[in-house]
């Protein structure tokens, strides 16, 4: 039964991320007003709200216009959900795994506002963060988490001067050396490492596609969704991604 609580509360905030996804690229206020159906501005209705359920029920319509609801809304309540109980199976019911299952599911939100926008709200980006440096079982491990932050962010602003010089425009933004800083708190410095390669072997099939599209605007990648990929991989497999690597390296 616990395990279906958690599930629960994973879909509800999955849920508000929506809402942010939603608002916080046009500059709305996530509070107010309420919920309503971004066609008609009908205010919905408490049962309009239920994660999943109300998406089903009204079989993908607004109630009121039958304007189409977007598949958006239950794929990110189903996989905040399924963040949520991964996370707590993982770690335990504590006040930390909490606050990691948060960082996943802004990274989420994160990835799917990279995917349709292109870009990456500093609101989200520095919550997430800030979750990853706090979210530690004790003192000495908040430490280690604020200290592998700012290696990781000064290694990739080290590495996005030389690489903008190197082609002479702009390799980073600065969203990607916030993400960064956050898979360091994450997962530590040798698994952040190996989160980061995979991320670069996810997004080269996408980058080999996008290189036939004509224009150079159409060509630009979402970096964001491959890192939190990565990431939600690494942070999993841990365990036997470790032994590999210290099979590797000694």
């Amino acid at each position: 039964m616990e395990w279906l609580l958690i599930f629960i509360l994973g879909t509800m905030i999955g849920s508000f991320a929506n809402v942010l996804i939603v608002r916080i690229p046009k500059e709305e206020n996530v509070a107010f007003p309420a919920s309503h159906c971004v066609t008609c501005n009908a205010k919905l209705k408490p049962w309009h709200n239920i994660p999943l359920f109300s998406w089903l029920f009204l079989r993908g319509t607004c109630a009121f216009c039958g304007a189409r609801i977007s598949a958006q809304y239950p794929i990110v309540e189903l996989l905040s959900g399924l963040i949520f109980v991964a996370t707590f199976l993982k770690l335990g019911i504590a006040w930390p795994t909490l606050g990691i299952a948060l960082v996943f599911i802004l990274l989420l939100a994160l990835s799917v506002i990279d995917f349709y926008y292109k870009m990456v709200p500093d609101s989200l980006n520095l919550s997430a963060l800030t979750l990853a440096v706090i979210s530690a079982f004790s003192w000495p491990m908040l430490l280690e988490h604020a200290t592998l932050a700012l290696l990781f962010a000064g290694g990739f602003t080290l590495l996005r001067f030389y690489l903008s010089y190197a082609i002479k425009k702009e390799a980073m933004g600065e969203a990607d050396i916030m993400i960064a800083a956050t898979m360091g708190a994450l997962l530590g410095g040798q698994l952040a490492l190996a989160a980061i390669f995979l991320s670069a072997l996810l997004a080269l099939p996408a980058m080999l596609i996008l290189r036939q599209e004509g224009d150079e605007e159409s060509q630009q990648l979402p970096f964001i969704p491959f890192l939190a990929l990565a990431t939600w991989i690494v942070f999993i497999f841990d365990t036997p991604i470790a032994a590999y690597l210290d099979s590797l390296y000694g």
